[in-house]
């Protein structure tokens, strides 16, 4: 537990966390503190002055919040006259030279400014003389756009750039009324984290060239998710709509606050993998080419499957620990081999030391916590006697080249049980669509042995069969989820003490031990 100190806020005893500055400390217990320059990742900058407060008895009596820290005893006033003078100032600069152009910003509904307009000033403008005119869709690289007319000069996505990816392409130049944020000659925004300027952005000045003018950030609901893009497991909000009449609809992916996974960022490429969960989708059931409907899709994978002499069943690095332990049980009652093969995942030299890593699967790490084995060896020593593969999710084209996929596909009957239009789902026999991890319940465990919740975000008109379904169908133990986090705590050494009904939204920590320990 952190050190706590008592301070005084506008004459009101509260206990506050003891070495963080005011606006994160009085924050924490529900008083906020206006500020637009401040940023917990970045630092304080103190150029903005929003957050300057009272310290009764203090020298100085005003201070940025932003730059003092919480001491036993300290008074502080927020609802003086001569503060609330200072936010109105503050804010009527901040607008002199704004556009009023709320309607059509992106930014609108997600907007300091226009909080702290409403909440601190809410005066009407005073200025006689045309605005100064600014640039405006001006493209910065990597889906970056941005408009010079509604910056506030906060410097968040300067500091981005020097703190955080440290490739330095933007600053500021010029000063007064001509001080403008831009890039450095012919250097453009280039890092894999660029699109978190736009985050950071307190106003609209920064937009996402993917997500501009596509919705209204008010109509989003927001659903908190993990991101699979590869095994880092990054904390997400999933912002999506359902239009009347229409199915629901991903528009975008955000960072969501996570300090032992990914802390305030995401990387670019994770940012879009949300365009996997609208347009690359498997909806359609196949039987021998043919269309056919889900449930005789299901009677077909239920008739092979009874008829079969030797059974390999491949599981995707992406599927749940839930999905993985059902399926293992299934082949485990039926003498069938389980391989979570699957080299094709992982490319090699792409990672980097801050978020982004070699393995582009959410869950490689919950093969080594059940005994799963993952080599290329044993799965072709697995296909020796095999007439039939059905795979779970896993794109076994992504590892095997098509010389190798036909030799399977020769001698045994290959079902693919899936969420995405894979290469593996467009040769095999028979292909059934399931639930994606946006419409599905699951726990994953990250690179960092992170073991993590995600929940259904997405509720689609005509919604897909989860796996878990599919594998019951096929004579599982399991009747559902419940049934199976009962058995993972039992059998799981790693997972004994873990209420897995209950994950706390920072995950929880596994040490390397616990996940090579499998036996209960």
């Amino acid at each position: 537990m952190a050190e706590k100190v008592k301070l005084f806020v506008n004459g009101q005893d509260v206990e506050v966390e003891s070495g963080k500055n005011l606006i994160d400390a009085i924050g924490a217990v529900g008083i906020e503190i206006p500020h637009l320059c401040y940023h917990p990742a970045l630092g304080a900058d103190g150029n903005c002055r929003m957050c300057l407060v009272g310290i009764e008895d203090g020298r100085p009596p005003l201070v940025p919040a932003c730059k003092t820290m919480a001491v036993e005893g300290m008074k502080v006033q927020l609802d003086t006259d001569k503060i609330k003078k200072i936010q109105r100032d503050i804010m009527e600069l901040e607008l002199i030279n704004h556009p009023i152009d709320c309607p059509i910003c992106d930014q609108a509904g997600e907007c300091k400014l226009q909080d702290y307009y409403m909440e601190y000033d809410g005066q009407k403008s005073r200025m006689t003389v045309p605005p100064v005119a600014k640039a405006k869709h001006m493209d910065f690289g990597a889906g970056v756009v941005h408009d010079q007319e509604r910056c506030v000069l906060c410097a968040r996505c300067v500091r981005f750039t020097r703190l955080i990816t440290k490739t330095g392409e933007l600053g500021i130049v010029n000063r007064t009324d001509s001080a403008r944020v831009t890039t450095f000659p012919g250097r453009p925004l280039a890092n894999r984290y660029a699109l978190n300027v736009v985050d950071l952005c307190p106003v609209g000045a920064m937009t996402s060239k993917d997500f501009r003018f596509k919705q209204r950030a008010w109509f989003l609901a927001k659903s908190e998710s993990l991101c699979h893009g590869c095994s880092k497991g990054c904390n997400i909000y999933i912002d999506h709509n359902k239009e009347k009449y229409k199915d629901d609809i991903i528009y975008r992916f955000r960072p969501r606050l996570n300090q032992q996974v990914n802390g305030y960022f995401i990387c670019d490429e994770g940012r879009m993998t949300y365009k996997l969960e609208n347009d690359n989708r498997l909806n359609v059931a196949q039987v021998a080419g043919k269309e056919t409907s889900v449930n005789e899709a299901v009677e077909n994978v239920r008739r092979v499957f009874s008829q079969a002499k030797k059974i390999v069943m491949l599981i995707s690095p992406n599927c749940s620990l839930e999905q993985m332990q059902a399926v293992k049980k299934l082949a485990t009652a039926n003498n069938a081999v389980v391989s979570g093969y699957s080299d094709g995942y992982i490319k090699t030299g792409d990672g980097d030391l801050f978020l982004i890593q070699d393995d582009k699967s959410a869950n490689r790490a919950a093969f080594g916590l059940l005994g799963l084995d993952s080599s290329k060896a044993g799965f072709e020593s697995a296909l020796v006697e095999a007439d039939l593969v059905i795979s779970f999710q896993n794109d076994l084209c992504r590892s095997l080249d098509d010389a190798d996929i036909a030799k399977i596909q020769d001698k045994a009957k290959i079902v693919y049980i899936g969420s995405y239009k894979d290469g593996l789902g467009e040769i095999a026999a028979i292909t059934l669509p399931v639930a994606a991890y946006s419409e599905d319940t699951g726990i994953i465990i990250n690179a960092d042995n992170i073991l993590q919740q995600y929940d259904v975000a997405v509720r689609k008109n005509d919604p897909a069969i989860d796996l878990l379904q599919i594998v019951t169908l096929l004579g599982g133990e399991f009747k559902n989820r419940e049934e199976v986090l009962t058995d993972l705590s039992a059998t799981i050494a790693a997972l004994n003490n873990i209420d897995l009904k209950h994950i706390p939204s920072e995950g929880i920590a596994l040490t390397d031990k616990e996940v090579s320990n499998v036996a209960a």
